[in-house]
C-alpha cells in the first residue's frame, strides 16, 4: 500500500531538530527546574532564575556547535528579550544557516492570557526583535508552553508568517487557513528533553530510536520532531544523548534533516489542508 504523499528526492522520515532558545521577564523565573525542593508561593527563587541562564549563557553554544558538527540543520524558537539578553548568540543561530522562528517576547508571557489587540502586539515586537538582531527575515512561530488562542495562527499570517509550530493533533505538516490567508502548520511533539531531565537522559535516546525504528520499518512518509530546550539539552549529559541518537538517525539514507521553514513549503506547495493516516495507509479513503 503506497503513500498520496511524498517527502523531497524520495526520502521515506522527515526529521526536525526544534531547540527552544528561552528567557524570562525581569525578576521572573520558570516554575521548574532541577531543584527537588519547591520554595514557598511568594518567595523569589534565585536559584531557578539563576538556573534558567544556564540556557543563553552556555546551552544554546554548546547545541549550536554540536548540529554544526555534524552538519544537520536546526529550528531554534527564540524569544524577542534573547535579543537584549543573549545577542551574540541569536546571531550566531542566523550566521551557522539554522532557522530563527519567534516564540514570543519572553517565555513567562503567554498569547493565552493576552487580548487579542496585546497578543498582536507581542507577535510584532518579537518578530522585529529577532529580524533586528539577526538580520535574517522570520518566517515561522511556537507559542510558549503551545499556549495559542483561536486566533493565533491568523494573527501570525496578518504578520507576514508563513507557519506555526502550533500543531499538536497531526503527524505531518498541515495547511491552516485563516482569515488572513493560508499559513502552515508543523507539528510538535509530546516528548521532549525537559520528560528526562530529572530522571534518566538515556531515556531521550531509548524513546526516539524507538519511534525512529518503527517508522523506518512501518510508514515509510512520516516525520519525527525532537524538541530540546537550551537550559535542558544544553547541558553535557543531555547533549551526549542527543548526539548519540543524532548520529544513529544520520546513518539512514532515507532521513531527510529538515528545518520547519522546509517543512511548511511542503505543505503550502501541496495545497493540502491534512495528508490524513486514514488518507495515507488505508484503501478507498
Amino acid at each position: 500500500m503506497t503513500t498520496k504523499a511524498a517527502w523531497p528526492n524520495g526520502k521515506k522520515i522527515a526529521v526536525s531538530v526544534t531547540v527552544m532558545f528561552e528567557t524570562w521577564s525581569e525578576g521572573a523565573a520558570p516554575n521548574y527546574s532541577v531543584q527537588t525542593t519547591h520554595l514557598k508561593s511568594g518567595t523569589v527563587d534565585h536559584a531557578s532564575k539563576a538556573w534558567s541562564t544556564y540556557g543563553g549563557k552556555v546551552g544554546v553554544w554548546r547545541l549550536i556547535r554540536m548540529l554544526d558538527r555534524l552538519q544537520i540543520p536546526g529550528t531554534f524558537f527564540t524569544n524577542g528579550r534573547c535579543t537584549e539578553d543573549y545577542p551574540d548568540a541569536v546571531k550566531q543561530i542566523v550566521k551557522s544557516g539554522h532557522d530563527l522562528a519567534a516564540h514570543a517576547y519572553t517565555q513567562d508571557q503567554l498569547l493565552a492570557y493576552m487580548s487579542l489587540e496585546d497578543q498582536q502586539k507581542t507577535i510584532r515586537k518579537s518578530i522585529d526583535a529577532l529580524e533586528s538582531c539577526g538580520g535574517k527575515k522570520v518566517t515561522g512561530w511556537g507559542s510558549p508552553v503551545v499556549a495559542f488562542t483561536p486566533e493565533t495562527a491568523g494573527f501570525l499570517a496578518q504578520a507576514g508568517l508563513k507557519w506555526t509550530c502550533d500543531v499538536t493533533y497531526a503527524d505531518l505538516p498541515i495547511l491552516i487557513k485563516t482569515p488572513h490567508g493560508a499559513i502552515a502548520g508543523v507539528p510538535t511533539t509530546d516528548f521532549s528533553d525537559n520528560r528526562v531531565m530529572r530522571a534518566n537522559p538515556r531515556d531521550l535516546y531509548d524513546a526516539h530510536k524507538g519511534t525512529f525504528d518503527y517508522l523506518a520499518a512501518n510508514e515509510p512518509m512520516s516525520l519525527l520532531v525532537l524538541v530540546i530546550h537550551c537550559q535542558f539539552g544544553g547541558r553535557p549529559l543531555m547533549t551526549a544523548v542527543l548526539q548519540e541518537i543524532l548520529q544513529y538517525i544520520a546513518k539512514s539514507p532515507d532521513v531527510w534533516f529538515a528545518r520547519h521553514e522546509e517543512l511548511a513549503s511542503w505543505a503550502l506547495a501541496g495545497g493540502v489542508e491534512e495528508h490524513t493516516y486514514r488518507s495515507r495507509y488505508f484503501e478507498g479513503a
